[in-house]
């Protein structure tokens, strides 16, 4: 079948830039402790739960995957970019990095404690999201836990230049509520969030971003529809194309 647009200028794009990226956002879980205690809660809630592996989807340079495997968690990451797998097999070799796509994971159904995201659902065009969901709701075992970051807000941005590289990347930032409610509509029951609000006078990089975090629940009881509707997803459709991808 034939690739979307978004998914080559998404993979180029991240290939380009891939070592100034690492670089950059190397530290970045140091100067936000809000998206470390999200983490930590995530890595909490997945051991008690005693469900399996977690998939870092979107995994880039691989460090909160690295973070993850500190805190205790049987984590491997997947992304997109072949060069972004390179960097992160290269930057901690003792973990497992896998090129990939969050429309079309090549795991069986069932087979993960936990899923995160880390401000990677931002490339996948609207419509395909409920697509990316019922993905993950599929791979999760029950009771397994979703983690997402993202930038809130109801632009999109077209990047055409990044750390001085040519590139072609749309951002889409989203409200919070409705991805909530398209988690809901895949199955997978909101349990927390929150609205990381930028301070104006914090010049690093982690707190120049509006970001939220979503948790959610795939239920242990596959009958369970959440209070607010949340309905089971519907039987899972075939993809054009893998899609996927790594950004902050």
């Amino acid at each position: 079948m034939t690739e979307p647009d978004f998914l080559r200028t998404t993979r180029t794009s991240y290939d380009t830039v891939a070592a100034d990226y690492a670089e950059l956002f190397r530290d970045a879980l140091a100067d936000s402790p809000l998206e470390r205690a999200m983490l930590a809660g995530f890595a909490d809630l997945v051991r008690a739960g005693g469900a399996g592996q977690v998939a870092d989807v979107g995994c880039g340079s691989g460090r909160v995957a690295a973070h993850l495997h500190g805190l205790g968690l049987p984590v491997f990451g997947i992304d997109l970019s072949p060069r972004m797998v390179a960097v992160a097999r290269q930057t901690y070799p003792g973990l497992r990095f896998e090129v990939g796509s969050m429309l079309g994971l090549d795991l069986p159904d069932g087979a993960l404690g936990g899923v995160v995201t880390w401000y990677s659902i931002i490339h996948v065009p609207q419509e395909r999201l409920p697509e990316v969901f019922a993905e993950f709701h599929r791979v999760l075992a029950p009771g397994g836990h979703v983690l997402l970051a993202f930038q809130a807000g109801d632009e999109t941005v077209h990047l055409t230049e990044a750390f001085g590289h040519p590139v072609s990347l749309e951002l889409h930032r989203r409200q919070p509520d409705r991805v909530a409610d398209l988690l809901g509509r895949a199955g997978l029951v909101v349990r927390a969030r929150l609205l990381d609000e930028p301070d104006a006078g914090d010049d690093s990089v982690s707190r120049k971003r509006h970001a939220a975090f979503l948790l959610a629940r795939k239920p242990a009881d596959p009958g369970h529809d959440d209070a607010r509707g949340a309905a089971r997803p519907a039987p899972r459709s075939q993809p054009d194309a893998p899609a996927g991808g790594t950004s902050e």
